[in-house]
């Protein structure tokens, strides 16, 4: 069952980008549309807070969740393109700091820790991987730029075409785009599989909750 997990995810995410695009085209303002659209973004706040602060950030993201959803439907959350707009630019500038940050001197990159949960590290992928995270970094804060030229200038159809459908084929032709061009660049690098990409990556949710 693992083997499929990854292409299950895939072709989950690709029905959901799809679904949330005719969703904004035709039902952008019905609040239980607002509630499917903005539920990812809550349910991962959620984890984060229960992650980072167990039961009490829990509890208050979902107090939060709960009020939310009652002033949606009572119709007074306003125009919800701008929700929409918001999560997107706040995401990707949220994942733009968190890339950023770790960009230090004297600092492992985000992308080298995620590679050190793989394999030992050498000084040629450290200094990879930081190249990697500062691209990432310099994608996210493009994207959010985007974001907000794209809905301030053209139609709200084109800002969702962006976010839904654009934006995530961007992610996974960077990813893998990195993933082809890494072993043509350094062909001395220890070789991993994708899905031991992904896990390492989703291991790094887990992190804080390890660290209590």
């Amino acid at each position: 069952m693992s083997r499929w997990r990854v292409p299950l995810g895939i072709a989950g995410a690709v029905a959901y980008a799809a679904l949330s695009h005719w969703m904004m085209l035709f039902h952008a303002d019905a609040p239980w549309a607002v509630v499917v659209l903005l539920g990812p973004l809550w349910l991962t706040a959620a984890g984060l807070g229960a992650g980072r602060f167990g039961a009490v950030g829990a509890t208050v993201v979902a107090l939060l969740g709960v009020g939310f959803l009652a002033l949606v439907w009572r119709g007074e959350v306003g125009d919800a393109s701008r929700l929409y707009v918001l999560q997107h630019v706040g995401i990707n500038l949220l994942l733009c700091g968190w890339f950023g940050s770790t960009l230090r001197a004297g600092r492992l990159s985000l992308i080298g820790s995620f590679a050190q949960r793989v394999h030992p590290l050498t000084p040629d992928h450290v200094a990879y991987t930081w190249r990697v995270t500062r691209v990432w970094t310099a994608y996210f804060a493009l994207m959010a730029a985007a974001s907000l030229g794209v809905y301030a200038l053209l139609p709200f159809s084109a800002w969702s075409l962006l976010s839904n459908l654009v934006s995530p084929v961007l992610i996974g032709a960077l990813f893998i785009g990195e993933y082809l061009l890494r072993y043509r660049l350094h062909p001395e690098f220890e070789r991993t599989t994708m899905i031991q990409a992904v896990k390492a990556f989703s291991m790094a949710w887990d992190a804080p909750a390890a660290r209590r």
